[in-house]
């Protein structure tokens, strides 16, 4: 569990690091999007979100993965607050 790892200060062997990252660039080389494509992406995700709360856009990730079979897109924004508006 990555994630209780690096809860409890256990890090990731940097060989798993180096294998995730290298298995996200070949398949977003594989949906042929580039570098570009997926920083407009994030950056329009972001900016309409932001209409809706505040978002911390600077940490925001985007990342196209295959599932066994299907592609997806994964959205990472943190969310600071919710805006209150006229409903």
């Amino acid at each position: 569990m990555p994630f209780l790892s690096r809860l409890f200060g256990r890090p990731e062997p940097s060989g798993k690091v180096a294998s995730e990252r290298i298995r996200r660039v070949l398949v977003q080389d594989r949906a042929s999007v580039s570098p570009q494509t997926m920083e407009r992406m994030r950056a329009n995700l972001t900016r309409v979100l932001s209409e809706f709360m505040d978002v911390d856009e600077q940490n925001s990730v985007i990342t196209i993965t295959d599932t066994g079979g299907a592609v997806s897109l994964v959205a990472t924004v943190p969310i600071r607050r919710m805006k209150r508006g006229k409903r």
